[in-house]
């Protein structure tokens, strides 16, 4: 017998840490994702083989189901973590992985995992999916974060994402017709550790209510307005806004001063994708620059 699960991953284009305090947030659902398939087999282990976009093994073990103890692994810290999320997705379902069988489960991304589009929150969909349990619980008890990307993973449009009291409340949005042509999305060849970039920001003293009815506004306005003036207009004020949050530059001031279209970071600032307005020669005009993975908006949105 066998199962297999997908998971989409994620892009925020707005709410960047604001989303943490309950800011309404505008995120899309990528076309690159994460599969996991689970086989049954005999015996009482089971055997996990994780590969990348090019099919090749990054990550392997032998896990015991009686307790969920590692028999070998090819990376003790991804082992770890691995039996966090087995052993909280067994508190959530006490029948999961409780079978007298033995299991195959190979995962597999459909991108780069330096992208930052989501290994871990596809990982957590697809267990969740697999385990029969609430994916924003087995998160909150694992990698934590705000659950917007385990949305965009569930979902196939782009979304208005909030948490209100903690439960994450989703808006399903239509798409954007300026942003099918003329919006990019730029890997800055880092990736940026969420983690990291959390704590800069609760370490900042602000009046966060201001902040989030700031953030509220613009998001409201990018996804309503209709022209590319604003929209570029209303980009920069967002990376304002939180260059001024965070004690930051923003990108384009950092290294772009000559750019003509508008620059916005995404997600945790200083590394994954950030995103720019332009035209068919915004490519070049990047690549020139070093950096070589510049996707149209239609190659990376669903």
């Amino acid at each position: 017998m066998q199962t297999e699960f997908y998971s989409h991953g994620k892009l925020l284009l707005t709410g960047e840490y604001a989303v943490l305090d309950g800011a309404q947030a505008w995120a899309i659902p990528t076309k690159f994702g994460q599969f996991l398939k689970v086989s049954t087999t005999n015996g009482k282990t089971l055997k996990w083989q994780s590969l990348n976009e090019h099919g090749q093994t990054w990550f392997e073990c032998i896990i015991n189901l009686d307790n969920l103890s590692f028999r070998k692994a090819s990376d003790k810290a991804v082992a770890s973590r691995l039996q966090s999320i087995l052993l909280e997705s067994k508190k959530l379902n006490p029948e999961f992985l409780s079978s007298q069988q033995g299991m195959e489960v190979q995962t597999k991304l459909t991108f780069p995992k330096n992208w930052g589009l989501g290994s871990s929150s596809t990982l957590i969909s697809n267990i969740a999916y697999w385990a029969n349990i609430d994916p924003y619980k087995l998160l909150a008890a694992t990698f934590g974060g705000s659950g917007y990307d385990i949305a965009c993973a569930r979902h196939e449009t782009p979304i208005l994402f909030q948490l209100q009291n903690g439960t994450p409340i989703i808006e399903r949005l239509s798409g954007h017709s300026i942003l099918k042509e003329q919006l990019f999305f730029v890997y800055r060849n880092k990736k940026q550790n969420s983690r990291t970039a959390i704590e800069r920001y609760r370490s900042h003293q602000i009046d966060r209510e201001s902040f989030l009815a700031k953030i509220d506004g613009l998001t409201a306005k990018m996804i309503n307005t209709s022209t590319l003036d604003e929209f570029e207009y209303l980009m920069t004020e967002h990376e304002n806004i939180l260059s001024k949050v965070l004690n930051l530059p923003s990108l384009k001031t950092e290294l772009f001063q000559d750019f003509k279209g508008a620059i916005k970071s995404l997600g945790g600032w200083g590394g994954d994708f950030f995103m720019a307005t332009g035209n068919q020669k915004t490519p070049d005009y990047f690549k020139a620059k070093g950096y070589d993975v510049v996707l149209a908006y239609n190659e990376m949105a669903l």
